[in-house]
Parts: C-alpha cells; structure tokens; sequence
C-alpha cells in the first residue's frame, strides 16, 4: 500500500493559504491533487463547508487523494482528467464559478521515485514518462521514430539544454547502430558527462517528459479556463518548477493585470523558506504566483 503522506510532500503549503485566502463557504479547484497534501490544507482552511474539486490525470494519485481526503465526505470531489480540460469538465458538473483556482506543476515526488514511471535518470526503468498511463505515445516511442532536427529542437526547447544536437545526435547514432533504447540507463549514457552544476540527463529527461505530457500547451489552456471559471475576486495560484513554466505563468497573470482585469499579490515569486528547502529539497526550485481576478 502506498503511505499517503509520503505519496507527495506538498510544496510551499503556508504560502499557498495566504494566497488563496480559503474561507468557508467557498469553492475551490484543485487542479493537481496529486496525494491531495494541498486540497486537504484547503479544506481544514474552509471549515466547516468549504468545498475542493481535484483534479488529476493520474489514476494512482487520485486513488491516494481517494484515502487521504475520505474523512471530509461530500466537501471534496475527485476528477480523474487534465487540467487543460478545467473548464469544460467544471460545466459538465454544473459548475461556472469558483472561488480560488490551485496549480501545483510538475512531477510529483512519487512519480519521481517510481522507476517504473521513468522519470528519472538516477533509476533504472522503461522509457515510459506519461503522467497519464492512457496516453498513447512514450518517450521510447519519440526516441525511436523522431528524426534528428526534431529530437534536437524538443531537447533545445523543453530542456533548454545547450548541447541538445550533440545529444540527438547521439541518439540517432545509437539507434543506427542498433544499440537498445529502451530504459531510463540507455538514454542516460547517451547523454554525456556533466560540464556544469545541472547533468545534462537532467534537461533531457525533462525535455520529453514535457514533450509526452505536452505540459505547456496544457498548461496555457488549463490558465485560460482556471481564470473564466473566477468569480470576482477569485484567486489563481500557480506553482512552477522550471523557467518554461514560469514564464507562461508570469506572462499569463501580466497581461491579465495590464488589461485590468487582475491585481498581481505576488509582483516577485514567492520561493520557499530555507527551513522548508532543508525538510524537502524539492521545494528549492518551487516559484509561486498568484493573481486576483477584478
């Protein structure tokens, strides 16, 4: 059985409250429930009818959010779709205003744990990376089909990896001499040695893992419905764990306050404290933002 509590350690939890200022009464979306560490803090702060609605693609994350929030009964629900899908699924419900909208991005700790998932080059697994076990295509299928001006431009675009045609090329090369490409290790190797702070592999892996996902086209339809569903005064919060995402966020929310329509709470990200960073370093690299909507 899969420890609740350990399934996601949640990410700037206080800031995430102060921003999104729950209260009860209010009805708020989840759209990354993950082990649902941030929805249950939502709730405890719109007691006693404070309402969440969760989403996620990941159907083993939603059965560990299942357990973790059963004991606040009807208060929360439990969607399994991606958040690029908000808006419709949030009419389909007969919602079409909430109160506060919660993106939390990226890869979750367990997902970066799980060698079978293949999200990390430090473990040994399949060349899988969909967050989505449904969706069709895998980071082994675009590594073995992808020609080398496309290998190249993902890995330069996604990955912002300075090497990425030396990289794809390597990949190529392996395919032709018909080396395997199928776990996380094959891919690994092909990458090269450190140069710098950041190991290549690092950048790579992120690369497809967007590029599977299709995380940032995701991302930009998740925001434009998350911010239609806002009532007045509704609040967006997002928390990003890399420079492409931040920009789309922080592009997003800039343009919004410069027609008007949204009061920027956070003019500079607000990053973790350094308590926080010590207790789970994956919070190091966790920016959030957040808007009201006027």
């Amino acid at each position: 059985m899969v420890d609740q509590k350990s399934f996601h350690v949640p990410v700037l939890v206080a800031e995430v409250l102060e921003a999104l200022a729950p209260r009860a009464g209010g009805v708020y979306v989840d759209a990354t429930v993950g082990g649902g560490g941030h929805a249950a803090a939502i709730l405890e702060a719109s007691a006693p009818d404070g309402r969440v609605i969760g989403f996620d693609w990941d159907e083993e994350a939603l059965a560990v959010a299942r357990t973790r929030l059963a004991s606040f009964g009807a208060r929360v629900e439990l969607v399994a779709n991606n958040f690029a899908d908000l808006e419709q699924t949030m009419m389909a419900l007969g919602m079409t205003a909430v109160d506060g909208v919660l993106f939390d991005l990226g890869v979750s700790s367990h997902q970066l744990r799980e060698a079978a998932r293949g999200f990390s080059w430090q473990q040994v697994g399949p060349l899988d990376m969909r967050m989505c076990r449904t969706l069709g295509v895998t980071a082994r299928d675009i590594l073995r089909t992808a020609s080398l001006e496309e290998l190249a431009q993902i890995f330069r675009r996604y990955g912002e990896e300075p090497r990425a045609r030396a990289v794809a090329r390597a990949v190529v090369a392996a395919r032709e001499r018909g080396e395997p490409l199928e776990t996380t290790m094959d891919l690994a190797r092909l990458c090269g040695p450190r140069r710098g702070r950041i190991h290549p592999a690092t950048r790579v892996f992120q690369a497809l893992r967007i590029a599977v996902n299709r995380e940032l086209e995701n991302l930009q339809r998740g925001l434009v419905g998350a911010w239609r569903l806002l009532k007045p005064g509704g609040r967006l919060v997002v928390i990003s764990f890399h420079s492409l995402e931040d920009r789309i966020v922080k592009q997003f929310l800039k343009e919004r306050a410069g027609t008007g329509e949204a009061r920027l709470l956070t003019r500079k990200p607000r990053m973790a404290t350094r308590a926080e960073v010590q207790a789970n370093p994956r919070a190091r690299s966790a920016k959030l933002r957040a808007a009201e909507k006027l």
